[in-house]
């Protein structure tokens, strides 16, 4: 299998200011997110690194929604970790994601 790995800045790629849990929320919500650059990433069995640095912060809305709305959706946590590499400068903003999706997926 021949996986093609994508570099997705959330900072340059989606928003400077993401924020919001659902489309409602605005046009830079975790939903729409997850839509546009996670979930191609999953359906199309590629990897991606997410760098997470370079916003002006993430609220716990917009990080559970993209993450842990994955599960939601149907893909595991092996499947996640599989396809996506989280990097941060931050670790404790690392451990917040992986948190969000254990969560999401015991329900």
């Amino acid at each position: 299998m021949n996986t093609t790995t994508t570099i997705i800045d959330i900072g340059q790629d989606f928003s400077r200011y993401p924020a919001g849990r659902y489309k409602t929320d605005g046009p830079f919500s975790g939903e729409i997110f997850r839509a546009q650059f996670l979930v191609p990433v999953l359906d199309n069995n590629e990897h991606a690194i997410i760098e997470l640095d370079g916003t002006a912060g993430y609220g716990s809305s917009f990080l559970e929604e993209a993450f842990g709305g994955l599960v939601r959706l149907g893909y595991s946590s092996a499947q996640i970790k599989t396809a996506v590499t989280l990097h941060s400068e931050d670790p404790s903003l690392l451990e917040e994601i992986e948190e969000y999706i254990l969560d999401a997926e015991q329900g």
